[in-house]
């Protein structure tokens, strides 16, 4: 008699990053994919620490299952996060397909083309933080963007620090770190 493998369980895991997006179109498309399971959340996937949900789904699956997404950012922003949920899943013998992108894990060519976007995803990350830093230097350049307010009145930290307070009273007194305190005290 040959031992047979047994057919896994298909589970989708949707995501969007804010409270005021939905995840109801994510959801039907990973239910028209046959998932049994759809694991969903609203969180940044900057930090897989901080999705409870893929944290579960992702100790939960097996070996034969299926990790069903829409597409491979729903999953990680960057590369190495995405190689590593990957990693993760081909030690456990789960396969990762994709509804909106010819990723399926279980094919050569699938696992080339999640390098190939996990590789695009990052290098557009990149992009746009690097946009982001030159917008904010024009801004500052203009006048426009000056940073958020203070959290700590420096004239007064240096008003009481020549009245002979110690930078631990005011830290205690303006209820904000010493390390603040000792950083307006430095300037």
């Amino acid at each position: 008699m040959s031992a047979k493998k047994s057919k896994g369980r298909v589970y989708g895991y949707a995501r969007v990053s804010s409270i005021d997006q939905d995840v109801t179109i994510q959801r039907e498309a990973l239910e028209a994919a046959g998932c049994h399971v759809v694991r969903e959340e609203k969180a940044s996937a900057t930090s897989l620490k901080k999705r409870t949900e893929l944290q579960t789904l992702l100790q939960f699956l097996g070996e034969c299952d299926t990790l069903v997404v829409t597409r491979v950012d729903r999953l990680a922003r960057s590369v190495k996060d995405l190689q590593d949920i990957v990693h993760d899943l081909r030690g456990k013998g789960v396969t990762l397909r994709a509804t909106e992108q010819p990723i399926d894990t279980s094919t050569p060519a699938g696992k080339a083309f999640l390098d190939m976007l996990g590789v695009f995803a990052e290098f557009e990350t990149a992009i746009r933080k690097e946009r982001q830093m030159e917008g904010i230097a024009k801004a500052k350049t203009n006048g426009v963007y000056r940073g958020r307010k203070p959290s700590i009145d420096a004239v007064l930290v240096k008003a009481m620090h020549e009245a002979r307070k110690s930078p631990t009273a005011i830290a205690r007194e303006l209820k904000v770190a010493r390390s603040s305190v000792y950083r307006v005290l430095s300037l």
